[in-house]
């Protein structure tokens, strides 16, 4: 039988006529953003840093990675101060949909394959030690911290989920499969593996950063000789780790040849089915499926940031259509920086600056990556040997495919006639009209209809034509 009539059912009455993948160009209001997280925490204010500071660390960057990273600095007795040009949490981290997996994809079967299977021995052990991390942590802390099974489906590739099984087996990972998941659609089957997590990142957070010395509404403008300058003071330090998401210093790293940005979206539903456990495509235009508390969450509609993609109207289709009787109470966005070769970017951040270290590239894994990242960078700062700082190295090679996409993009969008321009490296911005913002395709940095910035890399607002 076709795959794609097989998932969609050709008696359920309305029928959703397109692949769960693929986009819609209906639009509707459903008011303003804001994520599940946001609107159930309200986290701790600090000031805005006014005049001069000294640290012997500086962390640019409020998010989970920035905040996990002061936190375990300070614990080893690390002078450290956090900034965040905003208010802290304020992208990706209160947008995401908080899973705690070491199951990122169909992923070790590619590593193997890329990497060699010891490479994707360390990250499993890199990621696994993460997890139980936030085991370790939320055991003490009230966070809604909850263990499931986690799969990975296919829409219609068993063979890529027979692979990553022998993959996982090899590694000494138990393997579940299950041959029909609980999905209203079929599938090849899915691979999954027991006691992964899911929690409340927002809560979770405001438990640690008491006692941490931080400065929201604190823009960092720019870094020379030792010292970070912002709107109104300058900060002097030893060391520094950008955690700010995409890498802002361009001079270093070359972090716009080898990151790009990816959007996706989520709705909440009340009266949709309870899942033991939680699901996603394996192919990164599908969807995702998982419970919180009475809430159904839904994410997916993904695309490049700057291009087309099917956004919230893709989830609400599918959501009228699967679940008629439920009712959307939260819906939200966000973007994630992915690397070339689907691994982090953790460690220096450059080898031409050795007091500057990074975070970035988590590829949707920003929860358990951060938490990896947090470990690394504390072991490096504190002169301490890391079995993992190689497999993450920054300045690790390049040549890989995703490389000529990104340089393909950089180039039709720089030639491409417009007066909209990124202030980030130059590149046409594309109107997003589901979001009402002007996106760049290069490099991800996005501003609102006005020209106010929304993500980075850009480190300033769009001039206005």
């Amino acid at each position: 039988m076709d795959s794609k009539k097989e998932i969609h059912g050709q008696n359920t009455p309305g029928a959703y006529d397109k692949n769960p993948r693929e986009s819609s160009d209906e639009k509707a209001s459903f008011g303003t953003p804001l994520s599940l997280w946001r609107k159930t925490t309200v986290l701790p204010s600090f000031p805005a840093l006014e005049g001069e500071a000294k640290t012997d660390v500086l962390v640019i960057g409020g998010g989970m990675a920035g905040i996990l990273t002061a936190y375990y600095l300070t614990k080893a007795g690390i002078d450290c101060i956090l900034v965040e040009k905003g208010s802290l949490c304020s992208g990706t981290t209160q947008n995401t949909t908080a899973k705690l997996t070491y199951q990122h994809g169909l992923c070790y079967h590619r590593l193997e394959k890329t990497f060699g299977l010891a490479a994707a021995a360390l990250y499993l052990e890199a990621n696994r030690a993460a997890l139980s991390e936030y085991e370790a942590l939320c055991q003490k802390i009230p966070c809604h911290y909850e263990k499931k099974d986690n799969y990975v489906y296919s829409l219609d590739d068993r063979k890529k989920l027979e692979k990553e099984s022998q993959t996982l087996e090899k590694l000494g990972c138990p393997v579940l499969f299950s041959e029909r998941p609980p999905l209203p659609f079929a599938t090849a089957g899915a691979v999954g593996v027991r006691d992964q997590a899911c929690f409340h990142p927002l809560e979770f957070l405001a438990a640690l950063i008491d006692g941490l010395r931080i400065y929201e509404n604190t823009f960092v403008r720019k870094m020379a000789d030792g010292a970070a300058v912002t709107d109104r003071g300058k900060i002097s330090f030893r060391r520094a780790v950008v955690a700010t998401h995409f890498p802002f210093l361009n001079k270093h790293g070359g972090f716009y040849l080898k990151l790009y940005q990816h959007r996706s979206y989520v709705i909440a539903l009340e009266g949709a089915p309870a899942l033991n456990g939680m699901y996603l495509d394996e192919d990164k235009k599908g969807l995702s499926f998982r419970n919180y508390e009475n809430l159904f969450l839904l994410g997916g509609g993904s695309h490049r940031t700057g291009k087309k993609g099917g956004n919230w109207e893709e989830l609400r289709r599918f959501a009228q259509t699967y679940y008629p009787a439920s009712r959307e109470v939260a819906f939200w966005a966000t973007q994630d920086c992915m690397s070339l070769d689907g691994m982090p970017y953790v460690g220096q951040y450059s080898s031409s600056t050795p007091n500057l270290y990074v975070a970035s590239g988590f590829n949707k894994w920003g929860m358990t990556g951060s938490m990896m990242a947090a470990g690394l960078l504390s072991d490096l700062l504190s002169g301490r040997k890391n079995r993992f700082a190689s497999l993450f190295d920054p300045s690790r090679c390049i040549l890989r495919p995703q490389l000529a996409v990104n340089g393909f993009e950089a180039v039709i969008n720089l030639l491409t006639p417009t007066t909209r321009r990124c202030p980030h490296l130059g590149c046409a911005l594309k109107y997003n009209a589901a979001e009402r913002s002007w996106d760049c395709p290069c490099h991800g940095s996005r501003f609102t209809e006005g020209g106010e910035l929304l993500d980075n890399p850009a480190n300033g607002d769009r001039k206005k034509s």
